[in-house]
């Protein structure tokens, strides 16, 4: 029974140390997740996930429509060549879109992972810098802009929205039993007065059974739907922005408050210095004449 005593006290030693060590683990893991900037990451995949349904669906919206339109109200080449040129320069604009908002949201992800770690080591040897400060608020400027630009973009994608509900309600208005009594033919739907195509474009309309066939075909409702989709993206896009700069906004608040407090505890320690210094000085004198 002797000799079990020790065994037994080097067992319990032993979880001991190993519920230090997990309780360290345990505290390491919670300050880990209080330095996450979670309002960063939300708008983080916020943005992602508008900026990628935007690009995506955009592009093969713009590529069904132009078919469409090739296929039904713009037989020659000629008539649709601008419309051609537009939709590509628009597609470029997408390859583009794409990558850049990418790197951007990456850098404002990183630059809210920088702002809280110095708002919690506030209180530590941790100092913002002039350098960090102006880059904060070089990102509130730019994300002011770009938020203005997709502003921009929604209401630009909103306009196919409009124009496909439209020729959708006009197929559906073909449907219905008033129509039926009068005649389906007179109802035609003219892309021409949209500005889409020129008013010289072959045939340039679609009426009655021959409209009806279009509404009917995958490329309507694929694109019709692509452009709802689009649209939701950049409007998903716009607040990512509007909560990215709110971030940044207070983000740069809270670090000019930072350089504030320091250069008040900086002051603050300096003069507790020379006070500790006088008071020990005056003790010496005291000591020094008696």
């Amino acid at each position: 029974m002797d000799g079990m005593k020790p065994a037994m006290e080097n067992n319990a030693e032993e979880n001991q140390d190993e519920n230090q060590e997990s309780k360290g683990c345990f505290e390491c893991c919670i300050k880990c997740l209080g330095g996450v900037p979670y309002a960063s990451l939300v708008a983080t995949v916020l943005c992602f996930s508008g900026v990628a349904l935007f690009c995506g669906c955009g592009h093969v919206a713009l590529t069904g429509t132009l078919t469409m339109l090739e296929n039904h109200f713009s037989r020659v080449p000629t008539d649709h060549a601008t419309l051609t040129n537009v939709v590509q320069i628009l597609q470029y604009i997408i390859y583009g879109i794409a990558p850049f908002f990418f790197v951007y949201g990456i850098i404002l992800l990183a630059e809210g992972f920088y702002t809280t770690s110095a708002v919690k080591d506030l209180q530590n040897e941790f100092k913002t810098s002039v350098c960090g400060r102006c880059i904060t608020g070089m990102f509130v400027f730019l994300t002011y802009i770009l938020g203005l630009a997709w502003l921009g973009i929604f209401g630009f994608s909103a306009v196919p929205v409009f124009l496909f509900y439209n020729m959708w309600t006009t197929c559906n208005a073909m449907k219905s039993p008033v129509a039926n009594i009068t005649s389906p033919e007179n109802i035609c739907v003219d892309v021409r007065q949209y500005g889409v195509i020129p008013w010289n474009a072959t045939p340039g309309k679609a009426c009655g059974s021959t409209l009806n066939d279009i509404c009917n075909t995958s490329d309507f409702y694929l694109s019709y739907h692509l452009y709802i989709v689009a649209c939701a993206g950049a409007g998903a896009t716009v607040i990512a922005l509007i909560h990215y700069l709110m971030i940044l906004a207070a983000n740069w608040a809270y670090l000019k408050d930072a350089c504030q407090t320091h250069a008040y505890q900086d002051i603050k320690t300096k003069d507790d210095q020379e006070l500790t210094d006088v008071q020990s000085r005056s003790k010496e004198a005291i000591n020094s004449y008696s």
